[in-house]
């Protein structure tokens, strides 16, 4: 039998922001027990990959392991990978932050092992063909993609046992192609399923090479994993499997096989990730299209030749998908701008603070959704927007004139070709879409840095058709089967179907309704009633008036409103007013008649606030001189004549004061998604919507005002 050459490697992350228990549980559940079973085969050789944050938590809660791991090391037992340090999509961000994470992470990882490392763990393997001269610039000399992203270059699964070498503008990169077969029989299959294959790798001729890289959690957190993996002593059969046959199998480093074995050619690489990621970066309606035309060519025993021309969408489109990610991103580039244009005014140590901040503010996590929590996880992007916020209120306390500046800018910060304003002070930012209802879609409170419409919306995702299927997890707790989570269809809870409702407009705030009369706190909870007027994301026109500490943004639209079967011209105008070094909003409105009969008006303000924790005792509503039978945020109810409404965070350690004038009814109730996570179908809290309202009649020509004050207090 031909020798081959196997090359093992383990990605392990968790996202900024993650909760630190979890940290603790992957930690005694995957990567603790890997490392143990490690040390007791010195004869298996791998390459590890930890992001920066997830390093950095150990180091500081469990140091003897990262000396265990440098131990490991010395005696070239494991090679180390870096990374960008926080674990972003590299080409969503700048390439001054791809440099600066990469170094950060190799010069941390060659601190405490010893080991300087020159291969780069891809995040989520999302590969774009620009990606090899910026890699190498930054001392990267190979990375590790998908073999479908070589099946799409027109490569067949015999020329995929090696590596590669691609380049961007004369500037080399060897690149490896990952096993999809090998990423499901480990550790899912038997031990002698992947022994199987990497005979079918040898008998394919000299100097060939059998790869295999992905996630560290799969050895223990994914579900059921750490009983078999390890209870049942999976990866021990397996590394005594490998040692056992180690006279035709040589386990090499990445590294080695570069130095070693010639590449099997030069590639050029289309924009990929893994399948399964491209297929969730697709709308909801393509992405079922697509499943369906999946499961036509199986039934038609078609898959297996001609799968890899099915292909999904394209990772960016995640930032069109969801305009919260995108938000998120865009505010992201717009604070790295400002970190880097003040870099040179800072001290050292400030400017690397503020980089840190930024970084932390680009992990990947947050930004998509597929099988994975994600963008539906409110505590991952409070996060992101937390460590932005903290980035740039560094660079405005060290390079402002006064504390009390405020800034006031139109440009097209989501990069959809229309303009929003953005309106900049010590306490506030105030980011306005005048073009989408004018509506305020981030509102950051920055001695917090909290971005308080942190929001989600409720949308169809492509997997919600599978729900009907979705067994309890309890009860698969019982099956013995472990299966991946690209495989299993499980709920958390029972009866998630009757929380699927369906936004039609996104969950920001300063939101225009014009309702029936007759409307229905229920119904309009549900996103199911009828919105009489063309308000909530149409165009506004827009004045700004500045005059010294004190910016006054006026938005107006005339648009119409049905009553009945009368179409009323209504003109609406709001009006901002914000003043540096203030922790209030004043916000009038006026609404008039135009048209030339009498309009009966039942006009509503929507808001809504991201403050996590929707049953958390310590956080929730307070109205003066009313006894809540329900008070927490998740809670829905109607009360009449409301003046104030207190938001409290306990958590955060700040409240929210809202006064109505003239007094409104009021409604709250929660907004709840529907999302798929590694641990199956879940409802997730993600923000609370507050809609004080008024009933009132406008003969022709007649106008109503309004006013709320906004006020932001520290607990």
């Amino acid at each position: 039998m031909n020798k081959v050459t196997f090359v093992f490697g383990i990605h392990n992350h968790q996202p900024v922001g993650n909760f630190d228990f979890v940290f603790e549980d992957a930690y005694q559940r995957a990567y603790l027990p890997f490392l143990e079973v490690l040390e007791a085969h010195p004869k298996i050789r791998l390459a590890q990959h930890y992001s920066g944050i997830l390093f950095e938590w150990i180091l500081r809660h469990h140091p003897d392991y990262i000396n265990r791991l440098r131990q490991l090391v010395e005696r070239q037992q494991v090679e180390m990978m870096t990374g960008a340090y926080y674990e972003p999509i590299l080409m969503t961000i700048p390439d001054r932050d791809q440099k600066g994470q990469i170094l950060k992470l190799t010069k941390t990882i060659e601190q405490h092992t010893g080991y300087k490392a020159q291969g780069l763990w891809l995040a989520e393997r999302v590969w774009e063909p620009h990606l090899p001269k910026a890699l190498r610039e930054a001392g990267i000399i190979y990375t590790i993609v998908d073999d479908s992203h070589f099946k799409y270059a027109g490569l067949k699964e015999n020329q995929l046992t090696g590596y590669y070498v691609t380049e961007e503008q004369g500037v080399p990169l060897n690149i490896f192609p990952i096993s999809e077969r090998l990423r499901y029989t480990i550790p899912f299959g038997e031990p002698e399923e992947t022994l199987e294959y990497i005979q079918k790798v040898a008998n394919l001729g000299e100097n060939r090479i059998a790869i295999f890289a992905d996630d560290g959690e799969k050895f223990g957190v994914w579900p059921t994993t750490y009983e078999h993996v390890f209870k049942r002593g999976w990866l021990d059969r397996f590394f005594q499997m490998l040692e056992e046959n180690s006279d035709w199998i040589a386990m090499r480093h990445f590294s080695e096989v570069i130095a070693e074995i010639p590449p099997l050619g030069q590639v050029y690489l289309p924009t990929a990730s893994y399948r399964e990621m491209m297929e969730w970066a697709l709308p909801a309606e393509s992405n079922q299209e697509l499943e369906d035309f999946q499961q036509k060519l199986k039934q038609l025993d078609l898959w297996e030749k001609y799968s890899i021309y099915v292909r999904g969408g394209f990772w960016r489109n995640f930032l069109v998908k969801y305009p919260e990610s995108n938000q998120m991103h865009k505010k992201m580039l717009y604070v790295s701008n400002k970190v880097w244009k003040a870099a040179k005014r800072l001290p050292p140590e400030q400017n690397q603070k503020a980089l840190d901040h930024l970084w932390a503010g680009q992990c990947n996590c947050p930004y998509w959704h597929g099988v994975f929590g994600g963008l539906y996880l409110p505590h991952l992007r409070h996060a992101i927007y937390q460590n932005l916020i903290q980035a740039e209120t560094i660079v405005e306390k060290l390079i402002s004139d006064k504390n009390n500046f405020i800034r006031t800018s139109v440009f097209d910060l989501t990069g959809n070709g229309k303009n929003d304003i953005v309106i900049e002070t010590s306490c506030f930012n105030l980011y306005f879409e005048p073009h989408n209802g004018a509506q305020l879609f981030e509102w950051d409170y920055k001695p917090r840095a909290v971005n308080l419409l942190d929001t989600m919306t409720r949308r169809q995702e492509g997997y919600h058709r599978q729900l009907h299927r979705a067994v309890n997890v309890n009860s698969q707790a019982k099956n013995e089967k472990t299966a991946s989570i690209h495989d299993l269809v499980l709920a958390k809870e029972d009866g998630l179907e009757r929380y699927l409702n369906y936004d039609w407009y996104q969950r920001n705030a300063l939101i225009d309704h014009f309702l029936a009369n007759d409307a229905q706190l229920e119904n309009f909870a549900r996103c199911q009633y009828e919105e009489k007027g063309d308000f909530v994301n149409q165009p506004y026109a827009f004045k700004i008036h500045k005059k010294n500490t004190q910016h006054v943004l006026e938005f107006e639209r005339l648009g119409r409103v049905w009553d009945n079967d009368k179409c009323i011209s209504i003109g609406l105008r709001k009006k901002i007013v914000v003043n540096a070094n203030s922790n209030l909003i004043e916000i009038h409105y006026e609404i008039q008649n135009q048209g030339n009969v009498t309009a009966k008006l039942n006009f509503g303000i929507e808001w809504n606030f991201g403050l996590l924790g929707g049953h958390s005792p310590d956080r929730y509503y307070e109205i003066p001189g009313i006894k809540l039978a329900e008070n927490y945020l998740a809670s829905t109810g109607e009360i009449p004549e409301v003046g104030t409404l207190w938001i409290k965070d306990h958590w955060l350690k700040l409240a929210v004061k809202l006064t109505f004038s003239p007094q409104a009814t009021l409604w709250r109730f929660p907004i709840e998604t529907v999302s798929l996570s590694e641990g199956g179908f879940e409802r997730v809290y993600q923000n609370s919507t507050v809609l004080p309202h008024w009933q009132f009649i406008l003969k022709p020509g007649e106008y109503k005002q309004f006013k709320i004050n906004n006020q932001v207090i520290d607990l």
